[in-house]
């Protein structure tokens, strides 16, 4: 069977670029800041807090990365149960298991396809020594964020928002990636906003940050 190639190709993803993407790359050489400080992530790091509407955002490589700093930043230890979302990309519960925690997945509900609050509730029934819970935002799509914060607090657990598919969405007029203790937002090139691998970690706590 021969398949026949598409007469014109539909990209996954294709950034747009407006012109000051190369000034601002230019300017990174001629200052010779290429490492892990300088302006521009200063800049970066100061419009993400000021967009999100939060006190604090540092800049990382990856989500990942991003992700597993806020894993640390909660206290996971080995064996700790951790309640995740199920239908979600593995870089949020890759980090879970590298600080030696165990992942249950929570299910997804059918209105947003993000975690369902029912279910956390009856996971904290079942499993009430947990203190931890990571809710991803499926396809820019909020959680029930305001339930399941709701359902955190009630348990003394610390909920941690993988925001990496949410940049610029809202839930209830409120920016997402500031519904955790600890957020992470992405900014790498498959994502809504893209700014190659710049990643974000948001924090209401001038000592987490």
């Amino acid at each position: 069977m021969t398949i026949e190639p598409f007469e014109q190709k539909i990209y996954l993803s294709s950034p747009t670029m407006h012109g000051d993407e190369l000034k601002y790359m230019t300017e990174a050489f001629a200052t010779n800041w290429m490492s892990t400080v300088g302006e521009n992530i200063n800049d970066v790091e100061r419009i993400a807090a000021e967009r999100i509407g939060c006190k604090y955002a540092v800049a990382l490589s990856t989500g990942t990365a991003a992700l597993h700093l806020c894993m640390k930043l909660a206290g996971i230890k080995p064996g700790d149960y951790v309640f995740c979302s199920d239908m979600t990309f593995s870089a949020t519960v890759n980090p879970v298991v590298y600080e030696g925690g165990v992942p249950i997945f929570i299910d997804s509900e059918r209105e947003t396809w993000n975690m369902d609050p029912v279910a956390l509730e009856k996971a904290f029934e079942l499993y009430p020594q947990v203190k931890v819970v990571v809710v991803a935002n499926l396809y820019g799509t909020p959680a029930k964020l305001d339930e399941i914060v709701a359902i955190c607090k009630n348990h003394g657990a610390i909920l941690i928002e993988d925001a990496a598919e949410s940049l610029g969405a809202t839930y209830k007029g409120k920016a997402t990636g500031n519904f955790g203790t600890y957020n992470a937002i992405s900014l790498v090139v498959l994502k809504n906003r893209t700014r190659k691998e710049y990643t974000g970690i948001r924090s209401e706590g001038s000592k987490a940050a």
